[in-house]
């Protein structure tokens, strides 16, 4: 069975071609669904249309490679106070109707692509929420959606740092000491950062896979980007043009995650939650 998973981010949509036990390719489009979001409670028209384009293309790309076609959405939408409105526009348009998942199965799904039946943690900083997730001996211990994320951050904060610090700490007070298992980070945020360490011209998920952030070279990777313009962030080797003007508030939100939760390393993973919607629906 050939399967084309389509996730609506906050930042962007992805799409996932998988067949024969295996992802054949990623892809993903910018749109910034979330943006204007943490301001007015509202999907943004322009952002919502940018989205749908984006959709309507992969959702075309499926059809082409004769895929059984599955969406789902998350934070953006799940917050919104039109999400719903939004969803019903896919369905009219493209005849798929959208799964928008609970911020605890979107934790999930992280946990399942990255981890599969292994233990340890993930961390998911999407566009408008962050997800956590710790196993320990086959059993969830913690499973969080927090309502921060690398576009809510720029949206309510910009680039203060008193503003930004100030925001992070009171949303990750909770949370607890991580096991000592490996904990991975999956995302666009995690991606960028792994790219940027390895000043890795062209996504190449081989390459990326495991690639480890020490929590020192995070602080310092996120105190650098503060210090440059953003045409000069754009310019680094690795760097996601799109996401320049908001990955130092989320490469800070991870630091900060680290630190709270006594994390001196993550790897990240191109195994997330494109990956894990399969198993958690029992597609694979």
């Amino acid at each position: 069975m050939k399967y084309a998973i389509i996730d609506i981010g906050s930042n962007s949509v992805r799409l996932m071609l998988w067949a024969s036990g295996k992802t054949l390719y990623k892809k993903v489009k910018t749109t910034r669904l979330g943006e204007g979001l943490a301001a007015f409670g509202r999907l943004q028209l322009p952002a919502m249309e940018r989205t749908l384009r984006a959709v309507g293309e992969f959702v075309g790309e499926g059809r082409g490679s004769d895929a059984e076609i599955h969406v789902f959405a998350t934070a953006a939408v799940r917050s919104s106070l039109n999400g719903q409105d939004f969803c019903r526009e896919v369905s009219r348009l493209f005849g798929v109707d959208v799964d928008v998942v609970s911020g605890r199965d979107e934790a999930l799904l992280a946990m399942l692509g990255a981890l599969g039946k292994r233990d340890g943690g993930i961390i998911d900083i999407g566009g408008a929420s962050t997800e956590i997730c710790l196993k320990k001996c086959g059993e969830l211990v913690f499973t969080r959606s927090l309502d921060i994320g690398a576009v809510r951050l720029h949206d309510e904060c910009g680039e203060d740092m008193d503003k930004l610090l100030s925001r992070i700490r009171s949303t990750l007070a909770e949370l607890p000491v991580a096991a000592s298992d490996t904990v991975y980070a999956v995302g666009g945020t995690a991606s960028t950062l792994a790219s940027l360490k390895l000043e890795l011209e062209g996504y190449d998920p081989a390459l990326l896979q495991e690639t480890a952030l020490p929590r020192k070279w995070v602080r310092d990777t996120s105190e650098r980007l503060f210090a440059l313009p953003l045409e000069e962030r754009r310019l680094l080797k690795g760097m996601d043009a799109a996401r320049a003007d908001i990955l130092g508030g989320a490469t800070l939100l991870l630091e900060q995650i680290m630190e709270r939760m006594g994390i001196s390393e993550v790897k990240f993973s191109d195994r997330d939650n494109l990956e894990g919607y399969l198993a958690l629906k029992g597609l694979k």
